[in-house]
């Protein structure tokens, strides 16, 4: 980061119309169809564990989570996290994580998931979970699902669905 003047702020409810252009412009209209998606939509994301990275006053990045159950276990679904095109490759999406992961520790968040590569997100502390051990309430690929425990242990024996978790578990 030592060429870009980046600064790491928390997300305001004023940034919202311009993290949505970018996603727009990052994502585009397919991004609805994703599961994660689906697992946020509805949900409102934690303004104190989502932030933006900024030169000066122009939005550059954008990260966000959003409490999620795994079966019982409360945790956190990191994303979307997102960078300008032009940005790319100049560590604003690695800075972005840090901070959000390491306010996420701070406020006792002992577990993130998402969905992503694993070369990119492995740097910061994310490997692939076991295969049928966690399940999405859509497509997605296995090999993407990924966690980070903030607290070493804290995965283990966790199993189940992911959902929203203001959602009731059906009880069968």
């Amino acid at each position: 980061m030592t060429e870009l003047d980046l600064t790491i702020l928390p997300e305001t409810l004023g940034d919202a119309l311009a993290i949505e252009r970018l996603h727009e412009r990052t994502f585009g209209p397919g991004r609805y169809a994703r599961s994660a998606f689906r697992i946020r939509e509805g949900r409102g994301h934690l303004l104190d564990l989502s932030f933006t990275a900024r030169i000066g006053t122009l939005l550059v990045g954008s990260i966000r989570l959003t409490p999620i159950c795994i079966g019982e276990t409360p945790a956190l679904l990191l994303g979307p996290l997102t960078v300008e095109p032009p940005f790319r490759k100049r560590g604003v999406g690695s800075a972005l994580m840090a901070r959000s992961l390491q306010e996420a520790k701070a406020k006792g968040y002992k577990i993130v998931v998402l969905v992503g590569d694993e070369p990119y997100y492995g740097k910061a502390g994310f490997k692939r979970i076991a295969k049928g051990q966690v399940k999405m309430p859509g497509p997605v690929d296995p090999a993407r699902l990924l966690v980070n425990e903030l607290e070493p242990g804290a995965f283990e024996g966790v199993k189940g669905l992911i959902r929203p978790d203001w959602v009731e578990p059906v009880v069968r």
